[in-house]
């Protein structure tokens, strides 16, 4: 009889979403399917690989063969979920590691991480095939600027985020030139490179995509709608601040219009596992924001969210996705 396989739900990360990262993985964690896999909680930060059990170290990770020692047998991890919102687990730095050792993993892989990963980037390679998206600007640090120059081009009020990172950390909405600056130097802490956009006024959806085999699920859509004056970290995490409605409230030719868009986008970007597109609605034509290649999971994400509205089960799913890469 074949044992169980040993999964790991990688969590943690370098970036300002670790704490996302953990609710997200502790989540997914919850989920896998007892009967069939052991799950271990595998955290990194800072450098430091440890296996966690209730918040506590019970073992380090071997990073040479990504095992580790438990109770006197050593454990090989054959498999990775990988639940890091931000570096390394959703740049492709990870993947790159998981490739090197021949460990099968969930998420999308290098190329395709790092091009989703900097917004900038992604919207050049799929501006190129006619996807629509606000105009912007790059700008690099240490590079000289100048306010005049950039609200003349991309008018006011106007989006400041950082080009390389996620859950609205470093994003600024501007109004005035003389905000521009300080919101520039705010998205500069979080990425060494900031992408400045043109507002557009509308409304916020985002539809999640998954393909296991040759089996793509394209999940019901959601509506955004935040208290504040857009989706930002704190809409995002506190509750209450932000009206989320599954399935949007959109007539049925808009709603198949952004899941087409959104299976097309996954297909261009060459993506795997669960993915997430963010849109802005204006005029009925779906504005493309970012794609989330580690969307959040925690039990009031998007994710979850659009899965329970499809009639689904998280379990069945994450079950689908490790057997269909572990080729069980």
């Amino acid at each position: 009889m074949k044992t169980k396989a040993n999964i790991a739900i990688v969590a943690g990360g370098d970036s300002s979403e670790y704490v996302v990262s953990v609710k997200s993985s502790a989540n997914v964690y919850s989920a896998i399917d007892r009967e069939k896999f052991i799950p271990w909680l595998v955290s990194i930060r800072n450098g430091n690989w440890k296996i966690l059990e209730n918040d506590k170290e019970i073992a380090a990770v071997d990073k040479s063969d990504f095992s580790f020692v438990f109770n006197g047998a050593r454990v090989q991890l054959e498999y990775a979920y990988i639940m890091i919102h931000g570096t390394p687990g959703e740049d492709g730095n990870l993947q790159g590691y998981f490739e090197m050792l021949g460990i099968p993993y969930s998420t999308c892989g290098v190329q395709s991480s790092a091009l989703t990963f900097n917004k900038n980037f992604c919207n050049k390679y799929l501006q190129s095939y006619d996807i629509p998206l606000a105009k912007s600007l790059r700008l690099m640090e240490g590079q000289k600027w100048n306010s005049a120059e950039v609200v003349k081009a991309l008018s006011l009020p106007l989006f400041v985020k950082p080009s390389a990172g996620g859950s609205s950390f470093g994003v600024t909405k501007v109004k005035k030139d003389e905000e521009l600056a300080d919101a520039v130097g705010k998205a500069l802490e979080e990425s060494p490179e900031v992408l400045i956009e043109e507002f557009i006024d509308g409304k916020e959806f985002t539809c999640g995509v998954v393909k296991v085999g040759d089996k793509k699920i394209v999940l019901p859509v959601t509506e955004v709608i935040p208290k504040n004056e857009f989706f930002d970290f704190e809409a995002k995490y506190t509750p209450g601040m932000a009206e989320e409605i599954t399935p949007a409230r959109i007539s049925e030719t808009l709603t198949l219009q952004v899941q087409a868009l959104s299976s097309r986008i996954y297909d261009l970007c060459n993506c795997k596992g669960i993915v997430r597109v963010d849109y802005i609605l204006k005029d009925q034509t779906f504005y493309f924001l970012e794609v989330n290649t580690v969307p959040g999971m925690t039990a009031t994400s998007f994710i979850p969210q659009q899965i329970k509205a499809a009639g689904l089960n998280l379990t069945d799913l994450l079950t689908e996705i490790i057997q269909e890469d572990l080729k069980m």
